[in-house]
């Protein structure tokens, strides 16, 4: 089993979780540690961030906070030790850092079936963090 495991998911996507989540947890154990961790995704445009309020971002972040705790409520079994994580970014870049900052001995994350040409435009975040994470990194489909 592990000590510290990271699971990066994304509420507004199901298939981020459903099969990952129940993977991290057994993976756990009855002593591991299960950190949630969810991104409020980058806007990737500065002029698109100036239309916005000013505090977007803490607003962003405390209803990310909220909502993992709502979800940890209602998917985590209640014996086991988690705690949650928010940032705001890009998504492979937050979850290698994260992984850092826990101590994470494991990432595991959803990803969806291969598709050549989506992954030749944009790549996976999952293929990303697999090529640049330096802990083990178990993908689930």
């Amino acid at each position: 089993m592990f000590e510290n495991v990271l699971l990066p998911i994304d509420l507004n996507h199901p298939a981020s979780w459903e099969k990952a989540l129940p993977m991290a947890v057994k993976l756990c154990g009855a002593a591991g540690t299960l950190h949630l961790l969810g991104i409020v995704h980058d806007l990737g445009s500065p002029m698109i961030a100036s239309y916005l309020p000013a505090d977007f971002e803490k607003q962003a972040l405390q209803t990310m906070r909220a909502d993992l705790e709502t979800f940890q409520a209602a998917q985590v079994p209640g014996d086991l030790s988690v705690k949650i994580h928010v940032e705001h970014g890009h998504v492979p870049e937050h979850v290698i850092a994260a992984a850092r900052t826990v101590g994470a001995d494991l990432i595991v994350m959803a990803s969806h079936p291969p598709d050549d040409l989506r992954t030749m435009l944009v790549g996976s975040y999952a293929g990303k963090v697999v090529r640049h994470a330096d802990i083990p990194v178990l993908v689930v489909r």
